[in-house]
């Protein structure tokens, strides 16, 4: 019974400011947009971040008179290491192979293999590379390049580029949800407070009668569900049409990649509805928090 009251006169309030129900909803509407396009993007970038890291590399190359000896000892010394995932041999055979797909003019006129026999080592973080890179080339005796090797390349500069990037994309994501959420909350709450303040001679004869701050907060806490479960939904049917009609209309040009893709369409609007309608009720409650000290 207390239940169908509550919902009774959350409805009620609803019809009889109109205008303000109208106005929270827009601007849940609006919040959980914003919300959506961030967690496409961001989740997007970040994506495409770890695609980027798992591309760099530690390359280990040998001098033309390396012996099979002094290679698998390298080898043996790459597979004792933790934090490498994989490594593979690239002979200079297999090496000249790749280069005739790759780029077939630099290759074609070739009287002899200039390609050196190397190894790929992938880590299991890209931020191993530095740290790999120089193990190895101090695992010779006392601390030396081991005989046979003539260079380890880790990616350089690029790869130092790459990390910082992928950190500030990471911090950058994490900052603007929060600032997104906290924002989106007082804008709710300020648009709530218009209805609470018009009826506040109401919540105080309730509180002077003896009713509960539950029972005086649960109608209004209802609303702001209410109006947070219809912004939400709103907010989820424009992001799709966007992603099947804008969005391929915009990044049809870009090659997609396996790799990289945004969080699951499903997962976001789960996320926006919950998002949704938890600050249609915080705002309420929050709101309401300083009319129930009578």
């Amino acid at each position: 019974m207390r239940v169908g009251l509550v919902a009774s006169e959350a409805v009620r309030s609803l019809r009889a400011s109109m205008s303000t129900t109208v106005a929270a909803t827009l601007t849940v509407l609006i919040g959980m947009f914003v919300l959506g396009l961030t967690i496409a993007l961001g989740t997007w970038v970040l994506s495409w971040s770890d695609h980027v890291k798992k591309q760099l590399l530690v390359k280990v190359y040998f001098t033309s008179t390396a012996t099979p000896k002094q290679e698998a000892s390298v080898g043996n010394f790459i597979r004792t290491d933790d934090r490498v995932v994989k490594y593979t041999f690239v002979s200079s055979e297999r090496a000249l192979v790749v280069m005739r797909k790759k780029f077939p003019d630099l290759v074609r006129n070739l009287s002899y293999n200039p390609l050196p026999d190397s190894f790929e080592v992938i880590p299991k973080k890209a931020e191993y590379n530095a740290q790999i890179k120089r193990e190895i080339l101090h695992s010779g005796p006392k601390g030396t390049v081991p005989p046979g090797i003539e260079k380890v390349k880790d990616g350089g500069e690029t790869s130092r580029r790459v990390l910082r990037v992928g950190s500030i994309v990471e911090l950058v994501f994490l900052i603007g949800v929060i600032v997104l959420l906290i924002a989106s909350t007082l804008l709710i709450a300020n648009t709530i407070r218009l209805s609470i303040f018009a009826r506040r001679r109401e919540i105080e004869v309730m509180k002077l009668v003896g009713a509960t701050n539950w029972f005086v907060r649960g109608p209004f806490m209802l609303e702001g569900l209410i109006c947070g479960l219809l912004g939400s939904i709103t907010a989820v049917f424009l992001l799709l049409v966007g992603k099947e009609v804008l969005l391929p209309a915009i990044l049809g040009h870009i090659q997609d990649s396996k790799d990289v893709h945004a969080l699951a369409f499903e997962l976001q609007a789960l996320s926006i509805i919950g998002a949704g309608l938890l600050l249609g009720a915080a705002g309420s409650g929050l709101t309401l928090h300083r009319f129930l000290r009578v």
